[in-house]
């Protein structure tokens, strides 16, 4: 497999890995979601200033009204933090050739 291959298999493989602990692998409930996001992303939870962080994330993502995210609503999360990463790598890509 390429490498971007591994990277969607291993985004996969992790949704299915946390949503499987109710018995229903094709959802995260918000305690997997929670565990998930502690366990996959604890700096971006480490630099949130609301506690109830995992609670706006499922509110936000959750399109029909669920209290569960399948893969399809889970992904925009996944997809705005690699945005937000992206552009900064751009800005410390960009402050390193100024030097």
């Amino acid at each position: 497999m390429t490498e971007l291959e591994k990277c969607m298999e291993s985004l996969i493989l992790t949704f299915h890995k946390y949503a499987k602990e109710d018995g229903n692998e094709k959802t995260l409930t918000k305690k997997e979601l929670k565990k998930l996001m502690e366990n996959e992303l604890p700096t971006f939870l480490a630099t949130q200033k609301n506690p109830k962080t995992v609670d706006c994330i499922l509110k936000d993502l959750d399109q029909n009204r669920d209290d569960k995210l399948d893969f399809e609503e889970f992904l925009p999360l996944i997809v705005g933090l690699s945005m937000a990463c992206e552009k900064c790598y751009v800005l410390h890509e960009q402050k390193a050739t100024k030097k």
